[in-house]
Order: structure tokens, then sequence, then C-alpha cells
């Protein structure tokens, strides 16, 4: 099925596409626009934005359009000057087009923005040097996105967020010293990355931790002495594991002084 039998050309407005009356009418005889595939009046954003592709050099003009989809498109193809006229646009899928192409001292004005969206937009293209001012954004996967992203050494200011799925992020990439403020993390899965994490001489500190999988974990790196102590461990699972790790040891030791 092709554009044509599948959506009606239906205007912004909700009635029927009228080329007759359509300001770039001339187009059509030249092959840059086409009802029900590449037409600016039309309301479905596929063909704005065909139209707008066959014809760039109209993008400027259409970046203060009524309807919020011709403003959107055209930011995707108008000149980059042209578009901080548009960082007060009422509509937040205009801003997430912007957020896409303004230069970085503009990008920055848009780090409070009401949308969510646009604030996710923002974190992923803004310079690591700005990144520090959204670590305490309201939304807990723009800050999740700021601890991706964010240097390394600047981390540890994100160790207590309030929210898993941030510490998280910054457990995947803390370096030590600094990972050591996550080992008592009060959520096992903060700390189960930890201990895939710490380095091996370190991971005495989890063998008695409250959660299976942290153990579990620590039993599958640690050294001997720390898996002699995982050998009492209450879970049976991790005690098989921490005996067979030691026995594997200790065949290559023996095997070194065959």
């Amino acid at each position: 099925m092709t554009e044509t039998d599948d959506i009606d050309c239906i205007d912004w407005c909700g009635q029927v596409v009228n080329c007759d009356r359509c300001e770039h009418l001339g187009l059509r005889a030249q092959g840059r626009c086409q009802p029900a595939r590449a037409c600016i009046q039309d309301r479905y954003a596929r063909r704005i934005d065909r139209f707008l592709h066959w014809n760039p050099s109209l993008a400027n003009g259409l970046l203060t359009h009524p309807y919020f989809e011709v403003r959107a498109i055209a930011v995707r193809y108008a000149d980059v000057f042209q578009l901080p006229a548009l960082m007060d646009d009422p509509d937040e899928t205009v801003r997430l087009q912007l957020a896409l192409r303004l230069p970085q001292r503009l990008l920055r004005q848009l780090r409070q923005d009401p949308h969510r969206e646009v604030r996710l937009r923002v974190a992923q293209r803004l310079a690591d040097v700005d990144l520090a001012s959204m670590m305490h954004d309201e939304d807990y996967g723009v800050r999740q996105l700021v601890a991706q992203r964010l240097p390394s050494g600047l981390l540890l200011m994100m160790a207590a967020d309030p929210d898993v799925q941030v510490r998280l992020a910054v457990a995947r990439r803390m370096d030590m010293p600094a990972l050591w403020q996550l080992a008592h993390d009060p959520a096992p899965e903060v700390r189960r990355v930890v201990a895939q994490r710490l380095p091996v001489a370190s991971l005495d500190a989890l063998v008695a931790d409250d959660d299976l999988l942290v153990r579990w974990e620590v039993a599958q790196r640690a050294a001997p002495s720390t898996l002699n102590k995982l050998t009492h461990d209450g879970d049976d699972e991790v005690k098989d594991l921490a005996l067979k790790r030691l026995a594997q040891s200790q065949g290559q030791e023996a095997g070194h002084h065959g």
C-alpha cells in the first residue's frame, strides 16, 4: 500500500489540501512538489519533510508557519543563524529539533527547558564542560544520561543520587578510589556492579554483603584469601563456586611447581 492509498491529503486545519490555492503551485510543474507525497500544506509530517528535502531553500521562510510540524521540520533544513528566533517556541517538537542543531553557546540556554525530551537532547550534545550543570535535573533520565557522559573525575558528585538507575550509570564508570563510595550503596544492583569492577585485592570488603548476587560476583573474581571466607557462605551456590575456584587455583599452583 502506498502513501497515497493509506493517508488522505488533509491540511493542518483539517481541510482537504487544495493545490490551486497553494503559493507553491509553481513548483508542481517543476517536479518539486507532489500531492500525497511531497506537500507543505499536508499535515502528515513525512510529506512535509519530503517537500523540504526537495526544496531546502524554502525552509527559512517557513520557520514562522502556524503549524508546529512545519516549523519543526523547517528547523532541520534552515540556516543555523535563523534558528535562535525559535528558542522560545511554544511547541516542544520544535525545540527538540533545535536542540539537535544549535551551536553550544545557544544549546546551553535550553538546559532548563520545561520538557524532559528537550533536556535529554541537550544532555546528549552538551559539551563536557557544561554537563555538570545538569547533574541535578529533576528527571532521572536526564541525570542518567549526564552520568553516562560526565568526565569521570566529576562522577563522585553523583554517587549519592536518589535514583538507582543514575547510581548504576555512575558505578559503571567511576574509577578507583572513588568507586569505594558505592561499595555500601543501599541498592544491591549497584553493589553488584561495584563487585564486578573493584580491584581483586579490594573484594574482601564485599565478602559479607547481604545480597547473594553481590557475593556471587565476588566469588567469580576473588583471590584465594577471599575465596576461603566464601567457602563458609550461607548460600550453597556461592560456597560451591568458591570451592570450585579454590580447587582450580590450587591445581594451577601445583602445575607451576610440578
